[in-house]
């Protein structure tokens, strides 16, 4: 048989096994089986105390202290631990302080983050990089060990104990946020800047009229990430708000330890409450979240 000649058709083709193989094979089967069960199981395992959790909110403290976490409540519409979270335990408060402090700290955040990043992509300057290197260092220091320092300027200024002294800290911005503008910016033409230069548009004008209507969805994607982790924080508000009326979500569920140490049923209504908003959110706009990253990791 010469070097050039063929394989036999009778000779059966080699089966594909494992992660590769075709999806009608055996192996193909037990791939997909698997996946489906790997996928189940991190379903479980999420929402299994959630579950726990929202049938605990519904409970009495009866029901809590003598039944099992995987019992069902007696009654599956018993609202009193949630009036006695919105009532004695001040979460009605504790959302509106959140609700102010997250839109002041957001709407500085995105016009902050979006105009550095508008600078270090647009401007040709002296010392461009060593900027974008000190951002990036400031992310590798903890924030913590800066915390006695930043608590004697806070304090100075006088907004101790005031809400804006944690709008004054979330009002600033990180590389993530600027990473995610520029990664949109460089998809943005510069033939738009030059054209509106042309026309005697300042760069001011160029920010506002051109590039800030197009990072809408940047600006979607760095306002769910960093609003969640505002929404999330416990530190800052605990350190600089100690006022009761000055409480935050998380905060406000903290303080739920000293006068419902022992109702339970009563803390679990407070966290449903806490977790309800940024599920809401989540699900409505979680496709910015995945188109924004998607966006930035392939322009």
């Amino acid at each position: 048989m010469s070097p050039t000649a063929t394989r036999s058709p009778e000779s059966p083709p080699r089966r594909r096994t494992g992660a590769g193989a075709a999806p009608g094979t055996i192996g193909g089967r037990v791939a997909t089986a698997l996946t489906y069960a790997s996928l189940v199981v991190a379903s479980l395992v999420v929402l299994t105390p959630l579950l726990v959790l929202l049938m605990a909110s519904l409970k009495t403290n009866q029901e809590f202290i003598n039944g099992a976490p995987f019992d069902p409540p007696g009654n599956w519409f018993n609202l009193d631990n949630y009036v006695t979270a919105f009532t004695r335990g001040g979460m009605l408060r504790a959302f509106v302080n959140t609700t102010i402090i997250l839109a002041v700290s957001l709407v500085g955040t995105v016009l902050i983050g979006s105009m550095a990043a508008y600078a270090l992509d647009r401007f040709e300057f002296r010392l461009r990089r060593t900027i974008i290197m000190l951002f990036l260092l400031a992310t590798l220091v903890p924030g913590v060990t800066t915390q006695v320092a930043t608590f004697q300027v806070v304090n100075k200024l006088g907004l101790f104990n005031t809400r804006w002294s944690a709008i004054a800290l979330f009002l600033g911005t990180d590389i993530i946020s600027i990473y995610i503008f520029q990664q949109f910016l460089r998809a943005i033409p510069r033939e738009l800047d030059e054209s509106a230069a042309i026309e005697g548009a300042s760069h001011l004008t160029i920010y506002f009229r051109i590039i800030l209507p197009l990072l809408k969805p940047a600006i979607a994607t760095v306002v769910i990430i960093k609003g969640i982790t505002m929404y999330n924080e416990f530190y800052i508000p605990f350190l600089y708000m100690p006022d009761r009326d000055l409480g935050v979500i998380s905060t406000s569920l903290f303080r739920f330890k000293g006068p419902f140490g022992a109702q339970w049923e009563v803390i679990s209504a407070g966290v449903i409450l806490v977790i309800i908003p940024t599920l809401v959110v989540f699900l409505l706009l979680q496709r910015f979240i995945y188109n924004g990253f998607t966006s930035g990791a392939t322009k």
